[in-house]
């Protein structure tokens, strides 16, 4: 069963979303089938500044789920 898992931050926590991303994948050992990212654009702080503020990044993520148990037609809501 497929199943998408989504992740959000801002632009300036990059390096953290990365990390948070592997750190899932690793711990669940999931099949990745596709994934795909957005950024906003960006928005000046305030009036006459000169200086934006970070854009949000959402990661989506298609994964394929593997049963809890043979048989029982539950899935699990992570990969093992």
């Amino acid at each position: 069963m497929q199943q998408v898992k989504i992740f959000k931050s801002i632009e300036s926590e990059i390096t953290s979303l990365e990390e948070e991303i592997n750190a899932w994948i690793k711990e669940t050992g999931a099949k990745n089938l596709h994934i795909s990212g957005n950024i906003a654009p960006q928005t000046q702080a305030a009036p006459g500044m000169g200086s934006f503020s970070s854009s949000d990044i959402l990661i989506t993520i298609l994964f394929e789920a593997k049963p809890k148990d043979s048989g029982s037609g539950e899935f699990r809501d992570t990969p093992p």
